[in-house]
């Protein structure tokens, strides 16, 4: 098989000559081998037909084995030119041949370095995306905070809303004065706690 990668022909065949010349040898090996297995099974049953034959199956297959490796390599030496036909004159694009996508490379030809240049920029240009990318991710991830402290929020609006509805309830109807009196109820019931546990601890000592 030829050693010459042929991109150029695998972009516009879809497959490497290689590989099709690939298959091609398969397919007649295949065929080849089915070949010598019919016509063995029919030498096996004419000499079947024959009164007093000594010849045996084994006898039989060893012959046809030797046939088999004398035509396979009859065939190889001669798919070694076939191939080599192939590749040089059938599935080969000449040089002077541009396929169709690559004719805007005809019109506006750049150089080594130009083309060098144009790297460069997609390297970059790539690095920008990515770091938009990051951005993005960043920008999603802080709008799904947002909406989470929004909603935190809005509990919070609706805690303030009970807290003064109760509050007009216990005839405060500023919710300063709402705020107030909670905050002292729960200082008396923090020292009411405090005084208790005092207590608690001064009977386990007696």
């Amino acid at each position: 098989m030829s050693v010459d990668p042929m991109t150029y022909e695998a972009q516009f065949f879809g497959f490497t000559p290689q590989t099709c010349m690939l298959r091609i040898y398969i397919a007649f090996q295949d065929y080849l081998f089915e070949v010598m297995q019919a016509v063995e099974q029919v030498i096996l049953k004419k000499l079947g037909d024959l009164p007093g034959c000594e010849i045996s199956p084994v006898q039989v297959r060893k012959c046809t084995e030797k046939f088999l490796g004398f035509m396979k390599g009859r065939f190889d030496n001669l798919f070694g030119k076939m191939e080599q036909l192939f590749l040089q004159l059938i599935l080969r694009i000449p040089p002077n041949i541009l396929l169709p996508e690559d004719k805007p490379q005809e019109l506006h030809p750049c150089s080594e370095e130009e083309f060098r240049l144009l790297q460069e920029e997609i390297e970059q240009l790539q690095e920008k995306y990515k770091t938009e990318l990051g951005a993005k991710q960043a920008l999603l991830a802080e709008l799904e905070e947002q909406k989470i402290m929004q909603a935190q929020l809005k509990q919070t609006l609706v805690l303030f809303d009970e807290l003064e509805n109760a509050g007009r309830d216990h005839g405060t109807s500023d919710f300063r004065e709402s705020l107030v009196f909670l905050v002292q109820n729960s200082r008396k019931l923090q020292t009411i706690r405090n005084t208790v546990e005092r207590e608690g601890k001064r009977m386990k000592i007696l």
